[in-house]
């Protein structure tokens, strides 16, 4: 691949994909309000969400997209296109299994946990969906260390979601009552969800998890936009 080819990207979930792979970046941010995309990033995703990414094209300002460079968008799909990209760091595995697996934990945590955790925290549904999401999800992770064991594009898709769960529970964030949060932290603390807790241990003490969470974001995700222009080499 050219050392030329550049990246622009918008999302922390790809942030940390790229400091996995060594990728040399830079980051430009604007409007923290929510919606308040400038007119030009419509030319990069027309229905103005992130994340996205262009690709190739000339080294140019992120804030004048190239039309010589490729447009891509959806953070799954960006993932798996950086694990391409950069085949040496190991995102995704050459082992079919694994890769498989690594999907898996993706497609869980969206069908069971987020759903759960939107469900319970913003419209006050029973706290008992999001403890039998964390059950069926928490089913499918390796015995130790990361999703599938070695750090993969599972967990960069993952982490940072779990992350703002269990700081959206300490912080007594959400629309359910004293009592439903009570129950649930007692119930996540407890030894049944320790596999659980470790690999939110696991992912959270990353290094690339460091260099791009931050937890006033976290707690406002719709209010925080940033730009990350990347040189591939």
């Amino acid at each position: 691949m050219a050392a030329t080819n550049q990246l622009t990207l918008y999302t922390a979930t790809v942030r940390i994909a790229l400091d996995e792979a060594g990728a040399q970046y830079k980051i430009h941010e604007f409007g923290k309000e929510k919606g308040n995309k400038p007119h030009w990033y419509y030319t990069i995703n027309p229905l103005g969400k992130i994340p996205a990414i262009t690709y190739g094209g000339p080294d140019v300002p992120s804030d004048q997209p190239s039309p010589e460079s490729e447009k891509l968008t959806e953070s799954l799909a960006l993932l798996e296109f950086l694990a391409d990209i950069y085949p040496e760091s190991d995102l995704l595995p050459a082992d079919p299994v694994l890769r498989a697996k690594a999907r898996r934990v993706i497609a869980y945590y969206e069908n069971y946990v987020h759903h759960a955790f939107r469900a319970a925290f913003f419209l006050a549904h029973p706290c008992e969906s999001v403890l039998q999401a964390v059950d069926k999800f928490q089913a499918v992770l390796h015995p130790t260390g990361f999703a599938i064991g070695q750090f993969s594009i599972a967990d960069c898709a993952v982490g940072p979601w779990l992350a703002r769960l269990m700081l959206f529970l300490r912080k007594n964030l959400g629309a359910y009552s004293q009592e439903e949060g009570d129950k649930l932290r007692a119930a996540l603390a407890g030894e049944k969800y320790a596999r659980f807790n470790r690999y939110v241990q696991d992912v959270t003490e990353r290094p690339s998890f460091q260099n791009s969470w931050e937890e006033v974001s976290a707690i406002t995700p719709y209010t925080a936009v940033a730009v990350v222009d990347i040189s591939c080499r």
